[in-house]
């Protein structure tokens, strides 16, 4: 995906007819790459949060994820952005959180024993 490319991905979350799809938005430009995460993100986006954040991560520039529209996150998630976040130290590449989160998403975060991720207001 070059520069300024946005893409969106939606992914059922048990709804047939596509009602309570939880979007993920991910943006790649020439300062980095922006995960935006809406909704409610569980195991059924697993596999499709995985492969942007390897994505991002494979950039080499520079990792946003925003959890401002996200309305909670399940363990699968925090997994990820826990490895992504270890990964991306690993290799010399930033990785920040940011957007406001709800306190659903912010409790998520801490009640995984993540005190020390960077969990924004």
């Amino acid at each position: 995906m070059g520069p300024g490319v946005e893409s969106m991905r939606r992914k059922q979350a048990n709804a047939p007819n596509g009602e309570g799809c939880a979007p993920i938005v991910f943006r790649q430009e020439d300062g980095g790459s922006l995960i935006r995460l809406q909704g409610a993100i569980d195991i059924g986006s697993a596999a499709e949060f995985k492969d942007l954040l390897v994505q991002g991560l494979k950039s080499g520039a520079p990792m946003r994820v925003s959890l401002e529209q996200a309305t909670s996150l399940d363990v699968t998630a925090i997994q990820l952005l826990w490895a992504a976040s270890r990964e991306a130290t690993r290799v010399g590449v930033g990785f920040a959180l940011e957007g406001s989160t709800s306190e659903s998403v912010r409790s998520a975060l801490l009640n995984a024993g993540l005190e020390k991720f960077p969990v924004p207001d």
